[in-house]
């Protein structure tokens, strides 16, 4: 299986930054069991690098690898919107939760 390439922006240490990360550590850790690599970016620290991917708002995730490239706004609370954004909810664990 392929690794997912992960980028979540936020914008400081918010409330709503901070939410956005617990939701999307969460995510990985049920739905990707170690098949990712996350990494994550405050644009107030490195403002160009949220200008160069052309992000407009935070939280912004965005999945690289495996293409096709994908991007998710918000604060990633629903996890089946961020598997159907991702284009990931085919994955085991979004398969047993339907299942259910």
């Amino acid at each position: 299986m392929n690794k997912f390439r992960l980028t979540l922006y936020v914008t400081g240490h918010t409330p709503r930054s901070e939410k956005g990360i617990r939701n999307l550590q969460r995510i990985c850790a049920e739905e990707l069991q170690g098949t990712y690599e996350m990494t994550v970016i405050d644009v107030l620290e490195q403002p160009q690098l949220a200008e160069d991917q052309k992000i407009l708002a935070t939280p912004t995730l965005v999945k690289e690898l495996p293409p096709p490239l994908r991007r998710v706004i918000g604060d990633l609370s629903d996890t089946e919107k961020v598997l159907l954004g991702l284009d990931i909810a085919a994955l085991g664990g979004a398969k047993e939760r339907k299942g259910k």
